[in-house]
């Protein structure tokens, strides 16, 4: 296998900025050097993806019918 070397902590800013698609990316790029650190971007890019969507299920869920606040088709 490789040499494992320790890479920078900033890694884990990919994934928060970008969410999964950065997660996915840190992982590509970390996996051969510090496979721990690929690995836990990716896990972050996930559980951050999950609670984005949980997040705006939430939200859209207390929004009510959008046409009969504006009066779309009157």
């Amino acid at each position: 296998m490789y040499p494992e070397k320790p890479r920078s902590n900033f890694w884990f800013l990919l994934p928060i900025f970008l969410g999964l698609i950065g997660g996915i990316i840190a992982y590509f790029v970390l996996r051969q050097d510090d496979p721990k650190k690929a690995k836990n971007c990716l896990y972050l890019g996930i559980v951050l993806a999950i609670i984005g969507v949980i997040i705006n299920i939430l939200v859209l869920s207390q929004i009510p019918d959008l046409e009969q606040n504006f009066n779309i088709n009157t």
